[in-house]
């Protein structure tokens, strides 16, 4: 699928993909997301399910629930665990937990949608990509020291995730996708009250920003 979707979206740059919600549920999809959830371990989100209760409850059963939730149109993901990671000059940057059930469903949804926002990418575009990394950027900026390149810029966004455009954002994915399932699943943990639920302390709060339901 990846293949195809990704050779499909660059033979036709001004094509919008439909179609796409049911394969974001069907069970080799999910299946494979579980597989990177796993494997990219992480604590429990407010529901205090971890990996290990899945696997001791049933990864099949789990994964089934899953795909009758997308099907019937019954899934609404939960406030995310708010935890503070600390940085290097003594601040802390706000991070959202997703239960695991949520983050299985990004999972899924990222596989179906990346082929298709890939193929818009730059070739010198190394971040959070497949096979990209800091260190093939790297590579590449030795290579061009090599043929006569003799500056670097290294620069950075403060509190990037913090500070996006999500109408912005929203108005580049429409751009490629028109599935309204798809679209309303992006768009209702960003935008729809530009402001997300969290939880503190076992609270449910609104966060002044929008851009921490990361999994």
């Amino acid at each position: 699928m990846y293949i195809s979707q990704n050779l499909s979206a660059k033979a036709n740059t001004g094509r919008r993909f439909h179609a796409l919600y049911n394969k974001v549920y069907r069970m080799d999809i999910l299946k494979k997301a579980w597989k990177q959830v796993k494997r990219n371990k992480g604590t429990a989100g407010i529901d205090e399910v971890s990996i290990s209760d899945i696997e001791n409850q049933g990864v099949e059963e789990f994964l089934t629930e899953i795909q009758k939730e997308l099907k019937e149109g019954r899934y609404k993901p939960i406030p995310v665990k708010r935890v503070y990671i600390p940085k290097k000059d003594g601040s802390r940057r706000p991070l959202g937990i997703p239960i695991i059930k949520d983050r299985v469903i990004q999972a899924a949804a990222k596989i179906v949608i990346e082929p298709i926002f890939e193929a818009d990418f730059k070739d010198c575009s190394y971040g959070f990509r497949p096979k990209g990394s800091a260190h093939r950027a790297l590579e590449t900026i030795f290579r061009a020291y090599n043929t006569a390149g003799y500056f670097v810029l290294d620069a950075d966004i403060k509190s990037y995730f913090d500070n996006i455009n999500h109408d912005k954002l929203m108005i580049l994915i429409r751009r490629r996708i028109s599935d309204r399932r798809i679209l309303n699943g992006v768009q209702i943990p960003i935008i729809q009250d530009k402001k997300l639920s969290i939880m503190i302390c076992g609270h449910q709060k609104k966060s002044g920003s929008n851009s921490n339901y990361t999994g």
